[in-house]
């Protein structure tokens, strides 16, 4: 059965089984879950204070890193079943992730950010661009912005940046890390309705990590890493 095909029969977007990962080096592990699942299209809020893991199972979850033991099950997918390169690949067209500090190349333009991620997705290179360029102006940034270097944008032009970045492929997973951290009050709710906007009309599933409990109230579901977790660690 084709990966393709895994993932257009399974339902969940995530699933953990008896999921262990331990720093090489160390004796101790710093994840362990027994299981966890994530439905297609559901919304995930996943609070974790730091030094709590979170970080170590976002990378989990985007193949970023393989478990010490157990199984990570992305859409179907068995992460451990993937080589290296196809890890690469599968993230590339089926995850999208949203960094803290956005993971912008600083001395490209937003429209040349927005299409490396779309080369990585799609061999459409002429329907990514027009992809690309709707998307940036859906969000609210001008034309007039698309050429301008990520290093000379603002913080709230560069948030949108990117997520059309981490949406420009249609991922069936999104990974958010935290990118509110630094943000006050209102721009932190302007990025989420943002976000939840971007969201509304895609067939995405969504895990957002944050230590802030306030913004749980959003989401389909509110989960405590420390439930999850049965040891502490750092991440």
């Amino acid at each position: 059965m084709s990966t393709v095909t895994k993932i257009n029969s399974l339902p969940d977007a995530i699933k953990l089984h008896n999921l262990n990962y331990t720093f090489q080096g160390s004796s101790l592990p710093v994840l362990s879950i027994p299981a966890w699942q994530v439905a297609r299209n559901e919304r995930v809020f996943l609070q974790g204070e730091s030094g709590s893991g979170k970080s170590t199972l976002l990378g989990l979850l985007a193949g970023l890193q393989l478990p010490t033991l157990g199984e990570v099950e992305i859409l179907g997918a068995r992460m451990s079943a993937l080589g290296a390169g196809k890890r690469d690949r599968f993230r590339a067209k089926h995850l999208g992730v949203v960094f803290q500090q956005f993971n912008l190349i600083p001395y490209l333009s937003a429209l040349e950010n927005v299409l490396l991620s779309a080369q990585f997705g799609t061999s459409d290179r002429r329907g990514a661009r027009q992809r690309a360029i709707e998307l940036l102006e859906s969000v609210n940034l001008p034309s007039s912005l698309h050429d301008r270097k990520a290093a000379a944008l603002s913080i709230g032009q560069q948030q949108r940046v990117a997520i059309v970045r981490a949406l420009i492929n249609e991922p069936s997973l999104l990974l958010v890390d935290e990118p509110t951290s630094a943000l006050d009050h209102n721009n932190r709710d302007a990025f989420l309705a943002l976000l939840f906007d971007m969201l509304a009309d895609m067939d995405c599933a969504m895990v957002f990590v944050s230590h802030d409990p306030t913004i749980g109230r959003l989401f389909d579901t509110h989960v405590r890493l420390a439930e999850l977790n049965q040891v502490g660690g750092q991440g």
